[in-house]
């Protein structure tokens, strides 16, 4: 297994238009069905400041991620520092707590 950097995360980033994708998640590289991870998070989309400032296609940007790794970075980070510090794939993989995190991932049976 190859050390976790921000070079190493290589993601599609894209707009939402498919559903029940399996694949390899760019976090713990295990091959598995992945969830859609929206860069701005959905929960703040309802907010009139967000939908005056973005685009519909910028609010539905994101990557596919495996379950526990989505999981992992929505337990650690609230909605604003998620859309405030990590609004790109590079920098999500570039914190150190959750590069612990995918690592720990890496190795866990897929369920």
């Amino acid at each position: 297994m190859q050390p976790m950097t921000s070079d190493a995360v290589i993601a599609e980033v894209r707009t939402r238009t498919r559903r029940g994708r399996v694949g390899s998640c760019p976090f713990c590289h295990r091959e598995l069905p992945l969830t859609f991870h929206h860069l701005i998070p959905k929960k703040l989309h309802r907010r009139t400041r967000f939908r005056k400032q973005f685009s519909r296609e910028e609010l539905n940007r994101g990557i596919d991620i495996c379950r526990q790794c989505h999981d992992g970075i929505h337990d650690r980070y609230d909605e604003m520092t998620l859309y405030r510090d990590f609004d790109e794939p590079s920098k999500l993989a570039a914190d150190p707590a959750l590069a612990r995190y995918f690592e720990w991932v890496a190795r866990q049976k897929v369920r």
